[in-house]
């Protein structure tokens, strides 16, 4: 480990090391928004703890243990930065600015200076670390940015019991990462997979229209819930949506049916507990009721399958299952939400 703590810049912010003259300063730039976001009182953070804490961040650099630094723009102290240690190769980011110094993009320059000499080769001043994570509240909308500004990917959310996070009403934390294998920031895949880290997603689910020749729709009695539905289920990752509803029907009911063309999408907005979806119904075609002899039940997923006329699919499916299934042999419209 070095034994100096280093300076960093990218010749718009500075980072180096506490000083004691830099007490009064960052301690006058303490104020309700960090207090918010850290969990303490600003009124708590005084010259003589601020004091206190420099001489610990010091004793951690030297063990190894914490790089706490100072972030300078002309001059002035406008925040600061520092990576806390976990494991041989990991360690957390934390960030802050002062009052009256944000909105100008220092966190993001810091927090990219600081990662990229945190990967660095040992030889080199760094740490050589694989990853850097820091864990976000959800809410604070000003450090998510610096975090994706900052190259950052969004990798999941953490929930957390109340009282485990820094303010009291937390329940979870956004976690975003990098790792030093990551493409630089300047790389076009980078930039792409950046974005698709955070971008929206929506769950999709395939299910297949199949019919006798008497109309009567097909629909199967599931075990994880009370009401009936069509076949079918969620779209895997990197999946077709017309090769998963071929893959369920097989899986579920032991059934090769080729999808046909698509007859409704159906928007399912969140309902218990499951976040909205995307419904994609294709046409499964028309088959005799001799179709059922050859149906050989998942049963740890379906408990039976029959083929229903659509007052017996109002009688055994979910009211927005209903709509579904009679907009879909209506056949008339190509788009509906929760079958409406």
């Amino acid at each position: 480990m070095p034994d100096e703590q280093p300076t960093l810049t990218d010749g718009t912010v500075t980072l180096r090391a506490w000083r004691d003259d830099d007490v009064a300063e960052a301690v006058a730039g303490h104020d309700d928004e960090m207090g918010l976001w850290l969990g303490w009182d600003p009124a708590d953070v005084t010259e003589q703890t601020h004091s206190a804490a420099i001489a610990g961040w010091r004793q951690r650099f030297r063990a190894g243990e914490q790089a706490s630094f100072v972030v300078e723009h002309d001059g002035h102290l406008v925040g600061s930065v520092d990576l806390t240690r976990e494991g041989g190769a990991g360690a957390s980011l934390r960030w802050a600015l002062y009052a009256g110094h944000r909105g100008h993009g220092h966190a993001a320059r810091a927090v990219r200076v600081l990662v990229d000499w945190a990967f660095s080769d040992p030889d080199q001043g760094g740490w050589g670390l694989q990853r850097v994570e820091a864990r976000i509240d959800p809410r604070n909308d000003r450090s998510r940015r610096v975090a994706t500004r900052a190259g950052m990917r969004l990798e999941g959310v953490q929930r957390i019991a109340p009282g485990m996070g820094d303010r009291a009403d937390a329940t979870s934390y956004a976690v975003f990462a990098r790792l030093a294998t990551d493409p630089p920031l300047s790389d076009p895949e980078s930039f792409r997979s950046l974005l698709n880290s955070f971008l929206p997603r929506k769950r999709a689910i395939s299910q297949m229209l199949v019919r006798d020749p008497e109309g009567r729709v097909l629909l199967c009695q599931l075990t994880y819930k009370r009401d009936w539905d069509l076949p079918g289920g969620v779209v895997e990752v990197g999946e077709s949506p017309r090769l998963a509803v071929q893959r369920e029907v097989e899986e579920e009911l032991g059934l090769s049916i080729e999808p046909g063309d698509l007859v409704l999408t159906d928007w399912l907005p969140a309902w218990g507990g499951w976040d909205d979806a995307v419904c994609l119904v294709f046409d499964g075609g028309t088959h005799g009721p001799e179709v059922l002899a050859r149906v050989v039940m998942q049963e740890r997923e379906i408990r039976d399958a029959r083929f229903c006329t659509l007052e017996e699919v109002d009688d055994l499916a979910a009211d927005f299952t209903s709509r579904r299934v009679r907009a879909a042999v209506a056949g008339d419209q190509p788009y509906t939400e929760s079958g409406r």
